[in-house]
């Protein structure tokens, strides 16, 4: 696999090397990411949550390095409901 391909997989939100906290606590960033995906799967209660946190964090990684972090939850959990609710749309 060539370094320039997509990972099949992705690291779990804790391994983003752009939060630096403790161990064993997290950053308001990480609550605030969590509490998004909470309400996406609230809101789209017939996709596997799994899923959810899968385009959760492909979204985060996006925002690695990013200079200004207050907004990327909020842009986040945007991003994905715009997402899923094409993906269910009738007729897509």
């Amino acid at each position: 696999m060539s370094d320039d391909a997509p990972p099949t997989s992705f690291p779990p939100l804790e391994d983003d090397v752009t939060l630096v906290s403790p161990p064993g606590e997290k950053t308001d960033e990480e609550v605030a990411i969590g509490h998004a995906v909470d309400r996406l799967a609230e809101r789209f209660p017939k996709v596997p949550r799994d899923r959810i946190v899968e385009l959760v964090h492909q979204r985060h990684l996006e925002y690695t390095g990013a200079p200004v972090r207050d907004f990327i939850p909020v842009l986040i959990e945007h991003d994905v409901k715009r997402e899923l609710a094409a993906e269910i749309a009738p007729g897509a």
